[in-house]
């Protein structure tokens, strides 16, 4: 993979774990991803026991990232969750995962991974 390229990748990926990072909005995906509702901010803010302005601020962040996507109805605006954007960053997460430990042993808690022992795989 390119520099320029896997800078972009890291940068994506930065923005999904701050996303993912929060427990409120943690919460939020969970009762999106139910089912395939649509709530509006007032129905999530109910749900949550917070404030709408908090809610919105949540949304926002998830909306940003591509987790969630917002369809208007009238003066509402009811969000969906996106598993797809989601599904596209878990193959990077994996991929990033699979580098990370391609040369060390499970339970591995000397920090010693790389470039020790016999079979020195990593660059």
């Amino acid at each position: 993979m390119k520099e320029k390229e896997q800078d972009k990748h890291a940068e994506s990926l930065a923005e999904i774990f701050k996303a993912l990072s929060d427990p409120t909005r943690l919460k939020i995906i969970r009762l999106l991803s139910r089912r395939k509702p649509m709530l509006c901010v007032g129905a999530l803010a109910h749900r949550l026991g917070i404030s709408q302005p908090a809610v919105s601020q949540h949304l926002r962040v998830l909306k940003n990232a591509g987790i969630l996507r917002a369809h208007r109805f009238g003066f509402h605006v009811h969000y969906v969750f996106n598993p797809a954007m989601l599904h596209e960053h878990k193959k990077m997460i994996d991929a990033l995962f699979h580098v990370a430990f391609e040369c060390c042993e499970p339970g591995s808690e000397d920090g010693s991974c790389c470039g020790s022992g016999k079979d020195k795989k990593c660059h």
